[in-house]
């Protein structure tokens, strides 16, 4: 099995379409980075309503207790 680029810096050029490749790489990976960010913090965002929604109501169970206790 050959190689198709003689040496890193053939690689890098593209046989002169480097500028183009690389772009077309960076602004691919840019956005699926941005995406993995955004999910993650969203999913951070989404389970601290759910723990907060669920002490709230815990909280108003315990409030309906004691009310219905006295």
């Amino acid at each position: 099995m050959n190689s198709a680029f003689a040496s890193w810096s053939d690689f890098f050029a593209m046989g002169g379409y480097g500028f183009y490749v690389w772009l077309a790489v960076v602004l691919t990976i840019l956005p699926i980075l941005g995406l993995c960010f955004h999910t993650f913090i969203q999913r951070k965002m989404i389970i601290n309503s759910i723990i907060q929604q669920q002490t709230r109501e815990a909280r108003q169970k315990a409030a309906r207790v004691r009310r219905e206790s006295l």
